[in-house]
């Protein structure tokens, strides 16, 4: 029986690791380690934040992406994107630093016990746990417009879903939407000579501006100041206080959490999608899809036109993620029904707490109530003690909080967690 399982090793779910297993929890941790960078994006892209924000979190502040740059010879510097490659491999080096009972299998069911949980890996063998931290990062989430649904795996693939864009070269591709990952995948196809066209909802193309320099007068510093996800005090809220951001009324969390830093794109990338090489056709939605003599025939309303055909060799829906209780599939359906309706994205409470007892949730998910910061790796450096600190509350109040769960003489929170419905 484990204090602890953590299903996810990406950013957060090692950053929790990493905090469990310096306090004395009995912690395992399963998941390919830093597998979304390493295999689910192109190569080529950069980080979008600054390197000083791209740290995974462990006590002490040790094991920074400066750190781990200086001690390959690599650059880390504000203002200098950090290749996707660097950061994955800053990843693997943090596990190997601050991370042990490291498991690359993966979970594939979830469900609770009289005094825990049940967790199932993908070769059948059952292990018991106490406490779940579910921290499997954006995959489970990625979204497909509805109109692209009726289309084959060779027709249509998410952003996320690429590590080569080789296999482009020469085709006709479009790719759907206006982020950040929209923008940098067309670059990179117009760049391996791939035709390729944008097409997206918004009406233009919106641009994040260079940050300004680290070290600024006083009163330049007062008036935007930095942080995590950009300067100024706004962005400053929402990267360094998650849990001031929890304490403010629900309708607002919710506005905020969908229209905060909403598509963009990088200062780096602009140049390239402005370079002329780039069909983009803004204002578009598409409506529908469908197979074409060995193409695919989209249509998309909204031009000057009213409608508008066109062909293609492939779509890439760079689409984002939608966090539905439906698509957190390891959980078993009784466990999801604790949770929230199918549609709906589950609430946590303090130190990160589901519905469910003993079940923690990171990442993605969490975003409507610690704020747009969970949509980044820097969110990480605020989730991983916060969430162990709520693990800690439950194991004590829990009838094995005599066993080794909880660390002796260590102080706790005598308020109860509270659970998500009444956050």
């Amino acid at each position: 029986m484990h204090d602890l399982l953590v299903v996810g090793a990406g950013p957060y779910g090692l950053s929790i690791a990493a905090h469990a297993q310096a306090r004395g929890l009995d912690t395992r941790v399963f998941g390919r380690p830093m597998d979304s960078w390493r295999h689910h994006m192109p190569r080529g892209m950069f980080l979008k934040s600054e390197p000083w924000a791209s740290n995974l979190s462990a006590p002490g502040a040790r094991y920074r992406l400066d750190q781990y740059c200086a001690g390959e010879g690599l650059v880390a510097r504000h203002g200098l994107p950090i290749p996707v490659e660097t950061f994955a491999s800053y990843g693997l080096w943090f596990a190997r630093q601050a991370v042990s009972q490291l498991d690359e299998r993966l979970i594939e069911h979830i469900d609770t016990a009289p005094d825990g949980f049940v967790v199932r890996t993908e070769d059948g063998q059952t292990l018991r746990s106490r406490a779940v931290a579910l921290a499997n990062g954006l995959l489970p989430y990625m979204h497909i417009p509805e109109a692209l649904r009726d289309l084959t795996g060779e027709q249509v693939s998410h952003s996320s879903q690429h590590n080569d864009l080789g296999r482009f070269r020469g085709s006709d591709v479009t790719v759907v939407g206006a982020g950040q990952a929209a923008l940098e995948i067309a670059a990179l196809l117009a760049e391996q000579q791939t035709r390729v066209r944008i097409v997206a909802r918004a009406a233009e193309l919106a641009w994040n501006t260079v940050p300004p320099p680290w070290e600024r007068p006083l009163h330049k510093s007062l008036r935007a100041p930095h942080s995590g996800l950009g300067s100024g005090w706004r962005n400053w809220f929402y990267s360094e206080r998650p849990g001031a951001f929890r304490r403010l009324p629900e309708r607002t969390r919710a506005a905020i959490a969908t229209t905060a830093l909403g598509p963009a794109g990088a200062w780096w990338v602009r140049d390239r999608v402005d370079a002329g090489a780039i069909d983009i056709r803004m204002g578009r939605t598409l409506v529908d899809a469908k197979p074409a003599a060995g193409r695919i025939h989209l249509r998309a309303v909204g031009s000057p036109q009213g409608m508008e055909d066109f062909e293609t060799d492939h779509v890439i829906a760079a689409t984002g993620f939608q966090a539905t209780c439906a698509r957190m599939t390891l959980l078993a359906p009784g466990v999801r029904q604790k949770l929230a309706r199918p549609e709906e994205t589950p609430r946590v409470a303090r130190g990160f707490a589901a519905a469910c007892p003993g079940l923690f949730l990171a990442g993605l998910v969490t975003t409507p109530d610690y704020g747009p910061a969970m949509r980044f790796v820097h969110g990480a450096t605020y989730t991983a003690p916060t969430l162990v600190d709520g693990v800690e509350r439950y194991l004590k109040r829990q009838p094995w909080r005599g066993s080794s769960a909880v660390p002796p003489g260590r102080r706790h929170a005598q308020d109860p967690v509270t659970v998500a419905s009444e956050s």
